[in-house]
């Protein structure tokens, strides 16, 4: 013990490390954002993760697993901004959630002018349609769902004409955003969103990996190697396009 320490002087901390501050930063992301750090190695590619229930102006209870669209956002617009991000991969794992929400999500990955691929694992449901067709390329895994279904409100419900014009003005801005992305015609997306018998107590229907490349819905059946080879053949392309359009100026 030093004369220092002895005399009630408390010695200074010594301050953080690199490692000490990394591995503080990577415990704040996965608390706050649900997100690891990544592999060490800087990637070209950033990969959102669209998972439980997409959270929208109401805050869902602390048990349920959400995606918040106001972090999704900020992520979004930083990874169009970044020079060093070349493309983005989404992958969804979603039960739906606010349908606002989960639009204004669909908008801002449709708008990036990086190349896009969104790939459905598990299931896409319900509002997570729109996303899953979001981007570029499509893939879904051959064990996975979708959920087709008109969209609902819960709690208060004024009964009255306008309350209803309403709820169909919103399906068919669903609509026309599936269709408008995706290879479904709006006859067969409606023929699936109001089929009857199929869920228990709803409906809709339920279309697993091939069902939803069949009707158009999404481009094609495949895992996450197949959507980070499409993914970086886009890359590589957009390049290409590039230093073309550069070497003619």
């Amino acid at each position: 013990m030093t004369e220092e320490t002895k005399s009630g002087e408390t010695a200074e901390q010594p301050a953080p490390s690199d490692e000490g501050r990394k591995s503080a930063a990577a415990t704040e992301s996965l608390v706050q954002l649900g997100q690891t750090s990544i592999p060490s190695g800087e990637s070209n590619i950033f990969c959102l993760t669209i998972i439980g229930q997409i959270e929208g102006h109401l805050m869902l209870p602390p048990q349920n697993k959400t995606t918040k669209y106001e972090h999704v956002i900020p992520q979004l617009v930083a990874a169009e901004q970044n020079a060093k991000v070349e493309g983005l991969l989404i992958v969804l794992n979603t039960v739906g959630g606010d349908v606002e929400a989960g639009l204004a999500i669909a908008e801002m990955i449709a708008s990036l002018t990086k190349p896009t691929v969104t790939i459905v694992l598990g299931g896409g449901h319900s509002i997570g349609v729109p996303i899953a067709v979001s981007a570029n390329y499509s893939l879904i895994a051959e064990t996975a769902t979708m959920t087709i279904h008109p969209i609902r409100m819960n709690g208060l419900v004024i009964g009255v004409p306008q309350t209803f014009d309403y709820l169909e003005k919103m399906q068919e801005r669903v609509t026309r955003f599936v269709t408008r992305h995706s290879r479904i015609s709006e006859d067969v997306f409606k023929q699936l969103m109001f089929k009857t018998g199929e869920l228990t107590r709803d409906i809709g229907t339920t279309v697993i990996g091939g069902d939803a490349v069949k009707h158009g819905l999404i481009d094609s059946v495949g895992g996450l190697g197949e959507a980070l080879k499409e993914l970086n053949r886009r890359i590589n392309e957009r390049k290409a396009n590039a230093t073309e359009g550069g070497a003619q100026t």
